[in-house]
């Protein structure tokens, strides 16, 4: 096959190819990027749980969410240092949120360490957010060593 043999040019095919690669680049991008905005969606349904637990005021079942093992009152030691009577104090009526009416899970972050993640929660409509930390490796939750800041748009797209 010469030069002046070869196949004519096909503007359609060319421009099928074309779309082809860039529809393929786009759900690529989006691909990526919901797995990156969703990185952190086990330990945001842990807390989630956790608040929905204090929110029917079965404190028993949030405290097995807190240290992820719902059979806690068959080993009770080892949860002794922070036991049941510390945690109701906390998280009871009387704690720092009182009766807890309404929650919605805000957002979370990965600090550099990686560890675990700072997951911000809205309790009962207040200004001031809960920030509960939650370990990547075993889903425990605990209070989180600092707080972070979430609530415009850009944050939600890269949180």
């Amino acid at each position: 096959m010469t030069l002046l043999d070869a196949k004519p040019y096909d503007a359609t095919r060319s421009r099928r190819l074309r779309k082809l690669i860039v529809t393929l680049i786009l759900t690529l991008l989006f691909g990526a990027w919901l797995t990156y905005h969703f990185r952190n969606y086990p330990e945001r349904t842990a807390v989630n749980r956790f608040f929905a637990a204090l929110q029917k005021q079965d404190y028993e079942s949030a405290y097995g969410v807190w240290f992820h093992d719902p059979a806690w009152k068959q080993h009770q030691e080892k949860y002794a240092s922070y036991p049941y009577n510390d945690f109701y104090r906390d998280w009871g009526p009387g704690g720092e949120w009182g009766v807890i009416k309404s929650h919605a899970v805000d957002c979370s972050l990965s600090p550099g360490s990686g560890s675990g993640v700072i997951v911000q929660v809205t309790v009962n409509g207040r200004a001031q957010h809960a920030y509960v930390w939650a370990q990547k490796s075993d889903k425990t939750l605990s209070f989180s060593p600092s707080e972070i800041e979430c609530g415009n748009w850009w944050t939600w797209v890269t949180e």
